[in-house]
C-alpha cells in the first residue's frame, strides 16, 4: 500500500518544525472537524470516510526516502527530522459512526492529541472525510426520491480519478445505493457490480437483432438489452421482445429488462411499459439513465414515468450540482500543567466563530425514534433522559423549548487511545444498515429535497457560556 505519510499541506510540516523546535512535541491539543453547510441547501448530511481516516492514523509513519527528500528541503532541523523518522500517531479519536445523519456545526471527529500529531494529519483527514460524506450526502438525496426504486452507480469513468471512483462508490453505497458498475469496488468491498452492455456492443453486430440474440444466448438468464441505440419505440424495444419470443421464451427464460439511455425518459419508458406489457413481459424491469440526479428523477417520477431503477453516474459521482463539502479543521483547546485552556476563532461572520472546548454530541428522540434534536455539551455534561430538558437557539437565545418523555444518546464513540486503535470500524454492510436507520429517525419535513425544515442543533448552557465567556474576552467587548 502506497504510504500517505507526505500527502499534507506544506505548512504542516513548516509548523509542526516550528512546534518542536520551540518544544512543544508532547503538548496536547484538541482539534475538531466539523462543516457549516450542508450541500444542495440541504435538511442534512450523511458521514463517510471514517474507516479510512482511521487506517491511515494506525499506519501512518515516514519512510528513510521521504526524511531524505524533506532533508533536501534546507529548512527543517535535523533533531525535527529524527522525530519525524520514529513518528506515529499518540493520540486519541472520537467520531461518529459511518453513515450517522449529520448537521452543521457538530464535532463530528474529534483528535486529542500532541499538536505535532494534529497538525500533520489535517490534509488527509479532511480530503478523505469531505470527498467521501459529499458523495455520500448527494446519494442519499437520489435514493430518497426514487420512491424505493433501484439506484445504481454508475459514475466511475467520470470520477476525479481512481480513488474517487472506488470511494465514491463506496460512500453512495453506504447512503443507500444499490450497486454499483466499478467492479474494483465490488472486488474490495462486496458492493454488487451490475451492468450489461454498451452502445458499443451493439453496433459491433450487422443488425441490433443480432447484438441482442448473441448477448441473449451468452446471458440467458439474466438478459438486460440497451434498447435506444438506432431506434428506441420502431427497433429497440421490438427487436428486444422478438428476442425473448423466438429465443428466450422457447427455452424458458424472459427477458430480465430493457435500459434507455438517451431521449425523452418519461415518455419512452410509458410508451415501453405498454409494449412490454402488450406482449406479456409484465415482469421485464426498465432501467434508464443518462445525466440522471436528485431533480430529474422527482420530474420524471411526477410525470408517472414507468421506471424501476435508476443508473445514476457523473452528477452523483462528482456532486456536480455543488462538489465541494466545506468540512473544516478547527483547533479548539490546549491543555497546559493538567489544566484544559478552551480556544476560540472569532470572525466577522457568526457562523464562522468557532465553538470551543472539548466537546460532546448528543441526539434526542421521542419514544417513536424519531430525531428532536442534537445538543452539543461540554465532554463530561450528562443529559439525563428522566428530566425534562430545555433546548435554546444558540443565536436568537430567547427561542427556547422543553422537551419530555425522551432518550437522549451519544453519537461520539472513541476510536483511539493513546495512539492503540480501540475497535474496528463497522462493515461495509453495517455502516449501510445504520445509515438507513438514521435517515428514518427523520422527519419527512427534514428529509424534503427542496427549503427542508432547519433541525435543531443546540448548545447546552454551559458551553453557550464559556463560548460567549471567550468572545467577550478576545474582542474586548459584551456580544
Amino acid at each position: 500500500m502506497q504510504n500517505s505519510a507526505l500527502l499534507m499541506d506544506f505548512y504542516a510540516l513548516t509548523m509542526a518544525n516550528s512546534y518542536f523546535e520551540q518544544g512543544r512535541q508532547d503538548e496536547i491539543a484538541y482539534f475538531d472537524y466539523f462543516f457549516r453547510k450542508v450541500p444542495d441547501e440541504g435538511g442534512y448530511a450523511v458521514f463517510a470516510g471514517l474507516e479510512q481516516v482511521l487506517d491511515y492514523l494506525e499506519n501512518l509513519h515516514f519512510s528513510e526516502q521521504e526524511i531524505e527528500f524533506l532533508q533536501q528541503k534546507h529548512i527543517f532541523s535535523a533533531g525535527f527530522l529524527d522525530y519525524l523518522r520514529h513518528f506515529h500517531f499518540r493520540g486519541d479519536v472520537w467520531a461518529v459512526q459511518e453513515g450517522s445523519v449529520v448537521f452543521p456545526n457538530e464535532p463530528l471527529l474529534i483528535v486529542r492529541a500532541p499538536i505535532i500529531d494534529c497538525t500533520l494529519i489535517e490534509a488527509f483527514l479532511l480530503l478523505t472525510l469531505n470527498h467521501q460524506t459529499l458523495i455520500a450526502t448527494k446519494a442519499a438525496r437520489i435514493v430518497s426520491v426514487a420512491q424505493g426504486r433501484g439506484v445504481l452507480e454508475f459514475g466511475a469513468r467520470r470520477a476525479h480519478g481512481a480513488d474517487a471512483a472506488h470511494l465514491g462508490a463506496r460512500a453512495a453505497y453506504i447512503a443507500g445505493v444499490d450497486g454499483t458498475s466499478n467492479v474494483y469496488s465490488d472486488f474490495m468491498c462486496g458492493i454488487p457490480a451490475l451492468g450489461t452492455m454498451a452502445h458499443a456492443y451493439v453496433q459491433s453486430f450487422d443488425s441490433e437483432y443480432e447484438a441482442f440474440l448473441q448477448y441473449a444466448e451468452t446471458y440467458p438468464d439474466n438478459t438486460v438489452l440497451l434498447v435506444d441505440t438506432y431506434d428506441t419505440l420502431h427497433q429497440g424495444i421490438p427487436n428486444a421482445i422478438r428476442v425473448h419470443q423466438e429465443y428466450l421464451a422457447p427455452r424458458g427464460y424472459k427477458l430480465k429488462g430493457i435500459r434507455i439511455d438517451s431521449g425523452d425518459l418519461a415518455y419512452l419508458s410509458i410508451r415501453a411499459r405498454e409494449m412490454l406489457d402488450a406482449a406479456g413481459l409484465t415482469e421485464t424491469k426498465i432501467t434508464v439513465s443518462n445525466s440522471l440526479d436528485e431533480y430529474l428523477i422527482k420530474d420524471l417520477l411526477l410525470q408517472g414515468a414507468k421506471i424501476d431503477s435508476f443508473g445514476v453516474g457523473e452528477r452523483l459521482i462528482t456532486a456536480k450540482s455543488e462538489p465541494v463539502f466545506g468540512g473544516v479543521y478547527k483547533i479548539v483547546a490546549l491543555e497546559k500543567d493538567g489544566r484544559l485552556i478552551p480556544k476560540i476563532k472569532l470572525s466577522e461572520t457568526l457562523q464562522k466563530t468557532t465553538t470551543p472546548g472539548f466537546k460532546n454530541l448528543w441526539r434526542l428522540y421521542d419514544q417513536n425514534r424519531k430525531a428532536i434534536a442534537d445538543v452539543i455539551t461540554l465532554h463530561d455534561e450528562i443529559i439525563d433522559n428522566g428530566k425534562p430538558y430545555m433546548l435554546f437557539d444558540p443565536e436568537y437565545t430567547w427561542k427556547t423549548k422543553w422537551v419530555t418523555d425522551f432518550v437522549a444518546e451519544q453519537k461520539l464513540q472513541q476510536w483511539f487511545e493513546q495512539g492503540e486503535r480501540r475497535r474496528s470500524a463497522s462493515t461495509l454492510a453495517e455502516s449501510r444498515a445504520y445509515c438507513r436507520r438514521e435517515l428514518e429517525s427523520l422527519w419527512n419535513e427534514v428529509r424534503r429535497l427542496e427549503k427542508p425544515h432547519g433541525y435543531y442543533v443546540d448548545l447546552s448552557q454551559n458551553l453557550w457560556t464559556l463560548k460567549q465567556h471567550l468572545i467577550e474576552r478576545h474582542s474586548g467587548k459584551k456580544s
